[in-house]
């Protein structure tokens, strides 16, 4: 019985599991159509929506293609109308032209006059009533511009000037010695004022030895001699050896040292202006500028001054900056040598230039800056015009030095013409000068002789407040070696 109540469990069991898995499986039949009608229905509406788009799109196509047919029969309409005109205006051209001949030949045969002949006459009768005022008109505008001229000439030195300050002292006459002790008088003055005189023979200046506390004055024009005086003083007072063989042996190395210095001054400006690619010797001769005066003016700073303000103005004014700086900066490098080479310095300087090769450009620029030569480029009226500035600012120049100085140079020049003498200082401002003569040339006879002619000379040639001692000086030395 039991084994018939298994049995129909299971069938029932069986006959339930069948009709749920029918069920199940409609269920997702049905679901999978929904899902299907769907998927349809969306792809419909995408279809739609494209064919849509796509519609519109063509339309669009086809009025932008409408309008750019219009356009083009429009722009044809125009270019056909343009043409027409513009042969309707060659037409009406061509008429006047032939109207404006006939009305020339007529004008000429009732004048008879030709057509440059009638502009000539009239230009003539209007000149003729209108002179005076084309006069004044003329004048006025001349006028004008040059008053224009001059007010851009000073702006732009003004500004020159403006951009360029540096300090200028005036170049004095003496020189001060320090000491440490007032007790090293004597012994620079040294025993019957041996070394004292051997100092002032061998530099060609005078030593002033006064009561001053604690220094003293080196006193002559050529600022070159104070130098070496005082480098040889402050030489000696540090070595505390002070006589005559010693102060020869000391003057000799304050020259040499003197020319190590005037080579760095000249290398130091041109670094200062920018110059660059200058023979060696050149710039020891630009050097030696820094030991020259001009009206108390001293020249070195000068020339630097000179070649900023003509490269400021150079730059305002469209000129070769680098031609105007190297030409500024050796515009007075005649001044170097000019004591001892006859001619002006521009003359010198230009004879300088050539020999150390510098271009014609340059030497062309410097040498119109005293108005020697005419300016004949943009450059050389710019160095000409910052030479003047320099020269003419307020504290830069001092007139009654130079003339002081010219005329101790002159006194020195005068001695140094006569045969036989070696080399003479003109010394105590002028009222002393001494000759140092060759002694193998003049004997004692002749050395008095010739201090009466120089005198004589003296009075002849110059003018001077006072009398001036001309000392004649005749050496003889022995000297020998003990090996």
């Amino acid at each position: 019985m039991w084994l018939f109540l298994t049995i129909g469990v299971l069938g029932i069991g069986s006959v339930l599991g069948y009709f749920v898995r029918q069920k199940i499986a409609k269920k997702k039949a049905e679901s999978a159509e929904v899902i299907i009608r769907k998927v349809k229905e969306k792809a419909k509406e995408i279809t739609d929506q494209a064919k849509k788009e796509e519609t519109e799109r063509r339309d669009s196509i086809l009025k932008l293609e409408h309008r750019l047919a219009e356009k083009e029969e429009y722009i044809e309409k125009k270019d056909l109308e343009i043409k027409k005109k513009i042969e309707k205006i060659k037409d009406i051209r061509e008429e006047v032209d032939l109207l404006r001949k006939k009305q020339i030949e007529a004008l000429e045969k009732t004048t008879k006059l030709s057509k440059s002949e009638a502009k000539e006459k009239l230009f003539e009768l209007i000149e003729q009533e209108h002179q005076q005022k084309l006069q004044q008109k003329l004048k006025y505008l001349e006028n004008s511009g040059q008053e224009e001229i001059a007010r851009k000439a000073k702006n732009l030195m003004a500004l020159a000037m403006q951009r360029y300050a540096s300090s200028q002292a005036a170049e004095m006459t003496t020189t001060t010695v320090t000491l440490p002790s007032d007790d090293l008088k004597g012994r620079i003055i040294g025993k019957e004022g041996r070394n004292i005189h051997v100092l002032e023979q061998l530099t060609g200046v005078e030593v002033i030895v006064d009561d001053t506390p604690g220094a003293i004055t080196i006193s002559g024009f050529n600022p070159i001699r104070r130098q070496i005086a005082k480098m040889t003083l402050e030489k000696l007072l540090t070595d505390g050896r002070i006589h005559p063989s010693r102060i020869e042996e000391t003057v000799e190395r304050a020259k040499k040292e003197i020319s190590s210095k005037m080579k760095e001054a000249g290398e130091a400006a041109t670094y200062e202006v920018g110059v660059i690619g200058l023979d060696p010797k050149l710039i020891q001769l630009l050097g030696r500028l820094i030991f020259r005066t001009s009206y108390g003016q001293n020249v070195l700073l000068h020339s630097i001054e000179v070649a900023h303000l003509s490269a400021s103005l150079a730059a305002e004014l469209g000129a070769d900056v680098g031609l105007i700086k190297k030409a500024g900066l050796l515009h007075d490098i005649g001044k170097s040598v000019d004591h001892e080479v006859e001619g002006t310095h521009v003359d010198i300087g230009k004879r300088i230039l050539e020999k150390f090769n510098i271009s014609p450009e340059i030497i062309e620029a410097m040498q119109s800056h005293h108005e020697e030569y005419p300016a004949s480029s943009l450059e050389g009226m710019i160095i000409q015009a910052a030479d003047a500035l320099s020269a003419s600012r307020p504290g830069a120049r001092k007139d009654t030095v130079e003339n002081y100085l010219k005329r101790l140079e002159e006194l020195e020049k005068i001695a140094l013409n006569f045969e036989g003498v070696d080399k003479s200082y003109a010394i105590q401002a002028g009222r002393e000068v001494r000759v140092f003569v060759r002694p193998e040339k003049i004997d004692d006879l002749s050395a008095k002789k010739l201090a009466r002619d120089i005198a004589k000379r003296i009075e002849q040639e110059l003018e001077y407040p006072g009398e001036i001692k001309i000392n004649v000086i005749r050496e003889t030395r022995a000297i020998e070696y003990a090996r």
